[in-house]
């Protein structure tokens, strides 16, 4: 079984999350020296994941866990999705000025964009992937909610604050952070991924 593996990111929200996650498993993570640069161009979650987790292995040689995430609103057609991290620079939807984080540009382009709409489903995706000497192991992880008219709550990160999980009267960002990895995309997809690491001799 893999004992060591090194995170693909050096995002501190989704290093902090997936550390939480994987508390227990005897496996160590290591965080990157330095941010290794990729080009997020694939056309899917999972191509995104696949190449950040091959540039980071060429750079380091260990064992990799990646992952790529976004938020998928049907009534936009699919967007942000692929694009979610940087959805405020994309011209679709017109470009949202950054006044104080990416992460609050990227939520007001999206509150912008569904005024007016009923139709507010929405869902996170999450595939993560372990790659090694040209093999790897993947999963995928999903959270089904809304998209609330305001941000509501100070905690997780992203879109949190203005998604409201299936089932819940809160947001992302007002559940405790082990009520998040219960339900969260990441949360299901990375619980995946351990029980394919334990199936590894």
């Amino acid at each position: 079984m893999l004992n060591r593996l090194l995170l693909a990111t050096t995002n501190k929200g989704k290093i902090r999350e997936i550390k939480e996650l994987f508390e227990g498993s005897g496996i160590e993570l290591v965080e990157p020296e330095r941010e290794v640069e990729v080009e997020e161009d694939g056309g899917s979650f999972l191509e995104n994941a696949y190449k950040k987790a091959r540039a980071y292995y060429e750079v380091y040689k260990i064992p990799t866990l990646a992952e790529d995430s976004g938020l998928v609103i049907p009534a936009l057609g699919g967007y942000p999705g692929v694009f979610s991290s940087r959805f405020y620079s994309l011209e679709w939807g017109g470009v949202e000025k950054v006044e104080d984080s990416k992460d609050k540009a990227n939520i007001r382009k999206v509150l912008r964009l569904m005024e007016g709409i009923e139709d507010r489903r929405a869902y996170f995706i999450t595939f993560t992937m372990v790659y090694m000497d040209e093999a790897g192991l993947w999963s995928e992880g999903r959270c089904n909610g809304q998209i609330l008219h305001e941000p509501k709550g100070s905690g997780g990160f992203g879109y949190d604050p203005i998604f409201q999980p299936e089932g819940y009267t809160k947001s992302m960002a007002e559940l405790s952070p082990q009520e998040k990895n219960l339900i969260s995309h990441r949360g299901r997809a990375i619980r995946n991924l351990l029980k394919l690491i334990k199936m590894l001799k």
